[in-house]
């Protein structure tokens, strides 16, 4: 594998893969491996390769053309990697650069994204207030804010925003269950439950690994609904629509190689031992570097 380059003109495109090609997937960190996994277990023939771009991750705070650049580089380095489809498994990429990145690569390579799971949460809610926990450029981008309009709106369902820089960086630690994180889930969540919210839409793909900190705090007074079955689904969708579903068995296979940015691929190697579940496998290297720590 090589380095990330900046994006070029695409006058030069690759073959159209085959079916027998891996998923690419992107995040700005390890959280979108909460989405690899989902569609490991939905597509169990699939190989996925996962970047984390861990070199730049929070994106949160980071300003909009800065995202839209990094989403960019990312996804061409997928593209060159020769994945049959890209998905992007970060909100905050996603609100900034799905409609430039279709209109950029085309039909010919799929561009899948994440908007926050609201509609469910309006559905099923009981008392008419839910919450979406996302980072701060989520909430500036058009997606989320069209959902609201179009479903919570009409429903009558009263949305409250809630927002922490603080939560991605524990995810990326490890430190899920750490007291400081525990401390920052009860102070920006209690007054979501004081208000009445019986639904809490988790809005980054970092948080679902937050499920277990969140219910030892409170119980079951929120019920959580993140995006990695619906992403999961439509995947497998796209992948039938272009005839690119592979459904052959792969022996010995790794069924998930994520590459870095950060060059902290034997510091993660820890940390994924314990978000991804075991009966998967998978790799971890440093782009850059071009160092593997192989898991056994």
């Amino acid at each position: 594998m090589t380095a990330i380059a900046p994006l070029d003109p695409l006058t030069n495109p690759r073959p159209k893969a085959q079916a027998n090609a891996p998923i690419g997937i992107f995040d700005s960190g390890i959280g979108g491996l909460s989405v690899a996994q989902e569609i490991a277990r939905h597509l169990p023939k699939e190989r996925i390769v996962y970047y984390a771009d861990t070199a730049h991750v929070p994106y949160g705070p980071r300003e909009d053309q800065d995202i839209r650049q990094l989403t960019a580089q990312a996804i061409e380095w997928l593209y060159r990697q020769g994945c049959k489809v890209a998905v992007v498994a970060c909100n905050t990429a996603s609100a900034f650069s799905l409609d430039y990145l279709r209109d950029y690569y085309g039909e010919e390579f799929p561009i899948i994204g994440l908007v926050p799971a609201l509609k469910p949460a309006v559905l099923q809610t009981q008392s008419k207030t839910v919450a979406i926990l996302a980072t701060p450029a989520t909430f500036r981008g058009k997606l989320i804010q069209e959902v609201m309009q179009r479903f919570a709106l009409p429903a009558q369902v009263t949305v409250i925003p809630v927002t922490s820089l603080a939560l991605v960086p524990f995810v990326e630690q490890g430190l899920q269950m750490s007291p400081a994180c525990l401390a920052t889930l009860k102070e920006i969540l209690q007054p979501v439950v004081d208000q009445g919210a019986d639904y809490l839409v988790l809005g980054c793909t970092h948080y679902p690994f937050l499920k277990a900190a969140i219910h030892t705090i409170f119980g079951h007074k929120l019920t959580l609904i993140d995006s990695g079955v619906p992403v999961a689904r439509q995947t497998a969708r796209i992948l039938i629509k272009n005839e690119l579903l592979f459904e052959q068995e792969q022996k010995n296979s790794v069924r998930i190689e994520c590459y870095v940015s950060g060059n902290n691929a034997e510091n993660l190697k820890t940390v994924l031992q314990y978000l991804i579940e075991q009966d998967l496998t998978w790799d971890i290297h440093n782009i850059a570097l071009e160092c593997v720590t192989k898991r056994d």
